[in-house]
């Protein structure tokens, strides 16, 4: 199994950048497909991009061109780079790890993934 540490959460101003990052521990992230999640206080939680063992990236519409998954192998850590926050990103990210081959019906199903971190905090004023 794999451990997974989120960090780089934080308060930005709307119109601000942030990267989250994501240490995996344990088994290889490349062994998994790795998704950033996402929940709003009163909201379930969404998925909000995912990478696939070989690179592929999916988004969500509502992040699609203002963020960017990535992966770095060698670290054994995976990023969300997050620009032009607006206010209704605020949330707790998760990073999350599920299998490496996922049906394209359930690509943005939060219920695929196995292993989550603790969660980090992202705040965007207004």
């Amino acid at each position: 199994q794999v451990q997974l540490v989120e960090s780089g959460g934080g308060l930005v101003q709307a119109g601000g950048s942030l990267r989250l990052s994501c240490a995996a521990s344990g088994r290889s992230a490349s062994s998994y497909s790795m998704g950033w999640l996402r929940q709003a206080r009163g909201k379930e939680r969404e998925v909000v991009a995912r990478i696939t063992w070989s690179g592929t990236t999916y988004y969500a519409d509502s992040v699609k061109g203002r963020f960017t998954i990535s992966r770095d192998n060698a670290k054994n850590t995976v990023y969300l780079q997050m620009n032009s926050l607006k206010p209704e990103d605020t949330a707790v990210y998760y990073c999350a790890a599920g299998p490496r081959f996922i049906p394209a019906t359930m690509r943005f199903d939060p219920g695929v993934y196995d292993y989550w971190g603790q969660g980090t905090q992202v705040t965007v004023s207004s």
